[in-house]
């Protein structure tokens, strides 16, 4: 079954959903994150501007982007749940706009930003594309960012960064990052 057919539970403190087949919890996003959010957004935000963020998730990384200084932040989301999660979340922040989709199926109606971050789970049927449209989303001088599951410098989207950032973390047991430390990729067009 693909994620985006897969019934989500919210927590405060995470979002998983059970397998039915192996009764497995697979969690797609916990709070532990916090710190490597707040990097994330705080680095696309840097110079402010129109800001992408691929992946709604939790909000967390939303929230700290809302708490920099920019002028639009466009969201896109393919699961339905989550999705709805983050049009409850925008209904005050009049700057928001969320997309509903892939967002490579969405690619061609989304412009040039000032950041961008993509932080996807479970749906990536196009992440290897991409490495190759990400210059086509990004202004002169924008900063990129993305979620990195290695603990190296080297990621699992194959695009070359500038530098990265080492974050140390103390995640919660799950099944998608059990490392004490985190590389957090930063690149700049």
């Amino acid at each position: 079954m693909e994620f985006i057919n897969r019934n989500l539970t919210f927590t405060e403190n995470s979002i998983y959903y059970i397998d039915p087949d192996t009764q497995e919890t697979h969690y797609i996003m916990m709070d532990w994150e916090k710190p490597i959010m707040k990097a994330h957004a705080d680095y696309i935000c840097s110079n402010g501007g129109d800001i992408l963020e691929i992946g709604f998730g939790m909000g967390i990384s939303a929230d700290y982007i809302q708490a920099n200084n920019i002028n639009s932040h466009t969201i896109v989301e393919c699961h339905p749940q989550v999705y709805n999660k983050a049009q409850e979340w925008a209904e005050d922040k009049p700057n928001v706009n969320i997309i509903l989709g892939d967002w490579y199926d969405v690619r061609n109606f989304l412009n040039a930003y000032d950041g961008l971050f993509f932080d996807t789970w479970g749906y990536n049927k196009n992440g290897a594309e991409f490495k190759d449209i990400i210059k086509y989303l990004m202004r002169k001088n924008g900063l990129a960012t993305w979620w990195n599951s290695y603990n190296k410098e080297d990621n699992q989207l194959g695009i070359k960064a500038d530098s990265y950032d080492i974050i140390p973390v103390k995640p919660s047991p799950n099944l998608y990052f059990n490392y004490s430390e985190y590389y957090l990729p930063k690149k700049q067009f």
